[in-house]
């Protein structure tokens, strides 16, 4: 069957969504969601062409690393990682089991610890929680292209 035959029926490669995802069972796992995110990244700009900033190579890690850590530690059963280009940016999404919503403390330099969705907000273009049939997710999206003005709206919804 020659190539053509093959891909009849099928979006142009140039039309097809840009996206990753995997699914995640242990803490040991959150090293390994970093390097997906890398990896997703590396190829969207070695195969598609797209431009990534370093400093979104370093926040997207950043994100799925917290997202997935905060998944593996208050929910039980795997997460989803979901990693997707829309429209210049990256859109991480992290599904997991719990029904709660996370807690998002009020900005405090003195407490040690739990600032990571704290942080995540804050070098995020758009930040949401979104409760699903079966628990919930939470989605950041990063801009490939380094750009200093936060334009969204960063509150969380459900």
């Amino acid at each position: 069957m020659d190539a053509a035959a093959q891909n009849e029926g099928q979006e142009p490669l140039a039309d097809r969504p840009i996206r990753a995802g995997a699914a995640f069972e242990g803490s040991a796992e959150i090293a390994e969601a970093r390097d997906t995110a890398r990896d997703f990244l590396t190829t969207v700009q070695a195969v598609h062409g797209l431009p990534v900033s370093a400093r979104a190579m370093g926040m997207v890690q950043l994100v799925v690393s917290e997202l997935v850590t905060n998944a593996r530690k208050y929910a039980p059963g795997p997460c989803l990682l979901d990693l997707e280009i829309v429209e210049g940016a990256v859109e991480i999404s992290v599904w997991d089991s719990s029904t709660a919503l996370p807690s998002i403390e009020a900005a405090d330099p003195e407490r040690i610890g739990q600032h990571g969705l704290e942080i995540t907000m804050a070098v995020s273009q758009m930040f949401c929680v979104h409760r699903e049939p079966v628990g919930k997710r939470i989605t950041a999206v990063i801009e490939l292209a380094s750009s200093s003005s936060r334009t969204s709206s960063k509150r969380p919804s459900n």
